[in-house]
């Protein structure tokens, strides 16, 4: 049953039909994923498409994705629709620009943060974060999966990233929320209270303002909430604007498009509410910054690090992978291929606590070079670097599981092995035994008699 007070308060906002919206929520929700293309380039078939994202399709139900081995892999990310939409509006508001740095500033679970990396290149540079270190745990898992190599994962309160002025072309918020857009799960309606949805108003103000000197002059702000309160959503979005002299941003909505514009004070925003869309609630927003001078350490001016790019590292590096020789560094025993070049990289992690800082190549014992779990992931590597074995789906989730796997039919030595042609993971085939490579902390821990699950 939903809450009294949300269902009066939703019968007062103009721009919502509140009797589809409740009817909706009682329904089923839509389950979506969007495909990494650098990983799965084949034609995707039998599902519709995600309005606003080409790489995403709705699924007919809800399948265990734990087993699938596409989905460890990296192939695709299951992501609710509605916020696939932050895609699109980066889309308009970047249009082909090249070398941007964007700053995730609630990245977990990575959804959005791992959209973004695709969207960026190579060229571009995102810094994901998360205050809470488990969730940044998870964060950082699933962007090793998704491979791209261009993301630094930090675990910081948003205070700290004013000791980045001017930094970022873009910062993309999805804050905490009262999580009325979620209402489809019984445990988001246990949660729900106006005490809980008036702090949620409050911190999200908190993490704006904090983070808001590291946006560059001129930069923009993506604020988004899964709710419908005005309170956190478009009311949030004028408070800032009159805060910050902050210019609101329009962006294209296509004809019969089901996104709804939400207009409040001097800004407008845009809602995804079921009944009209397949997927959960949502808002978002746009606000550039003002062009004025920024106070403080200009980047272009540090540049000292202790991360510096190393011949013998980069020469390791290449015959396995195609990274860039101003990244690739030795540090720790450990060669790594960072999200930036070696200064950049430095600015950042002198100022913020990185538990991610590219992709993992490998660690350095004696003369071998151990292979890191990151490599496997990397949309980068080489794939005539190492000698493969193709696994059957039963073999696949034995694997993900670290249970034994017979080494007979396999060539000895270091292995790759795949899935459909796409990389799990290493092992090292002893012939009396197979070492396996697939991080301890990951492995599948569900019954095992469940069956395989396909959806590409």
């Amino acid at each position: 049953m939903l809450p009294p007070e949300f269902l009066e308060r939703i019968e007062r906002q103009a721009y919502i039909d509140a009797r589809s919206l409740v009817e909706a929520l009682g329904g089923p929700s839509a389950a979506s994923v969007r495909v990494n293309r650098l990983k799965w380039p084949h034609p995707v078939g039998g599902y519709d498409m995600v309005e606003w994202e080409p790489d995403g399709f709705y699924l007919p139900g809800r399948p265990l994705f734990t087993h699938d081995p596409l989905f460890h892999a990296g192939v695709y990310y299951p992501q609710e629709s509605s916020g696939m939409f932050t895609g699109e509006m980066f889309r308009q508001l970047t249009g082909r620009q090249v070398g941007l740095r964007v700053l995730d500033l609630c990245g977990a679970p990575g959804g959005k943060s791992t959209h973004l990396a695709s969207l960026l290149g190579d060229d571009g540079l995102l810094v994901a974060n998360e205050v809470i270190r488990s969730r940044a745990a998870i964060l950082a898992e699933n962007i090793t999966k998704w491979g791209t190599g261009n993301v630094i994962v930090t675990n910081a309160d948003p205070s700290r990233f004013a000791q980045l002025p001017g930094f970022f072309d873009l910062v993309v918020a999805d804050a905490p929320c009262s999580g009325e857009g979620m209402f489809r799960a019984d445990v988001a309606v246990r949660e729900w209270s106006l005490q809980n949805a008036n702090l949620c108003c409050e911190r999200q103000r908190r993490i704006i303002m904090e983070a808001w000197p590291a946006l560059k002059p001129g930069g923009m702000l993506i604020y988004s909430t899964c709710t419908f309160n005005p309170a956190e959503n478009e009311e949030n979005v004028e408070w800032i604007r009159e805060n910050t002299d902050a210019e609101p941003v329009r962006i294209n909505l296509p004809a019969g498009s089901p996104a709804v514009p939400v207009r409040y004070g001097g800004i407008e925003g845009y809602g995804f509410h079921p009944g009209r869309v397949r997927g959960e609630g949502f808002f978002i927003a746009v606000l550039r910054k003002p062009v004025r001078p920024v106070q403080g350490e200009r980047v272009s001016d540090v540049r000292k690090s202790v991360f510096k790019p190393s011949r013998e590292a980069f020469e390791r590096s290449l015959p396995l992978a195609a990274f860039d020789r101003d990244r690739v560094v030795i540090h720790g025993g450990r060669i790594i291929a960072l999200a930036a070049e070696a200064g950049l990289f430095g600015f950042i992690e002198a100022r913020l606590p990185v538990i991610k800082a590219g992709t993992m190549v490998g660690e350095l014992k004696k003369n071998d070079l151990v292979p890191a779990h990151d490599l496997a992931m990397s949309v980068k590597q080489r794939p005539e670097a190492w000698k493969r074995y193709s696994l059957t789906s039963e073999e696949a989730l034995a694997y993900l599981r670290l249970e034994s796997l017979n080494g007979t039919s396999m060539p000895g030595g270091r292995l790759l092995l795949t899935y459909r042609d796409v990389p799990l993971g290493f092992v090292k085939n002893l012939g009396n035994r197979v070492n396996n490579g697939y991080p301890q902390g990951w492995r599948i821990r569900m019954d095992r008699e469940t069956g395989i699950t396909e959806i590409l």
